[in-house]
């Protein structure tokens, strides 16, 4: 099994992600610390030296890498579906689960640590909450394509037993 979550930053991908994993006795993988590790820089270096068209291009590179590996949860980067047919390529290697979260609570992850994420660095409150509301929009496109949708109902919600419990009853169907 394979299982891609896919969602805006800050909704929960990778702290879901290496829970889930632990669960179903699968690897995790973090699309972007693969990226960081492999490139030995971190991504807002990547954006910083080089673009973030150069950067979508190394994401979708290092996404088809994981075609060898059977059985993982990946945690992909917020805008990793958007970009290159990433969205169906997943669709057709994988299960895609998006992590739905309201904006207000994008907010309140990302606030702490605005200034390591390039696509935030230097936002007010009031920008970053329009910025991420208007980002959700444009991207629900790809988003909404994912075979399950789970919607968050709160900011400390444990989801990844739920999402467990969810993909049980898929299989024994």
């Amino acid at each position: 099994m394979k299982i891609f979550l896919i969602g805006y930053m800050g909704s929960g991908k990778s702290h879901t992600g290496k829970e889930l994993a632990k669960l179903l006795n699968l690897q995790f993988i973090d699309l972007d610390q693969l990226i960081e590790t492999e490139e030995n820089k971190t991504i807002s270096e990547i954006f910083e030296t080089k673009s973030e068209k150069y950067f979508r291009i190394l994401e979708k590179y290092y996404l088809e890498t994981t075609h060898k590996i059977k059985d993982a949860v990946i945690a992909c980067g917020g805008g990793t579906p958007c970009f290159y047919e990433n969205m169906s390529w997943m669709n057709e290697n994988g299960m895609t689960i998006y992590l739905r979260t309201q904006p207000t609570v994008l907010v309140e992850r990302l606030l702490p640590e605005i200034e390591k994420r390039p696509l935030l660095k230097g936002k007010s409150e009031k920008q970053l909450i329009d910025y991420i509301s208007d980002k959700l929009e444009d991207r629900s496109e790809w988003y909404e394509q994912a075979q399950i949708i789970y919607h968050q109902v709160s900011q400390h919600e444990e989801i990844a037993p739920k999402l467990k419990e969810h993909l049980d009853k898929l299989q024994e169907v």
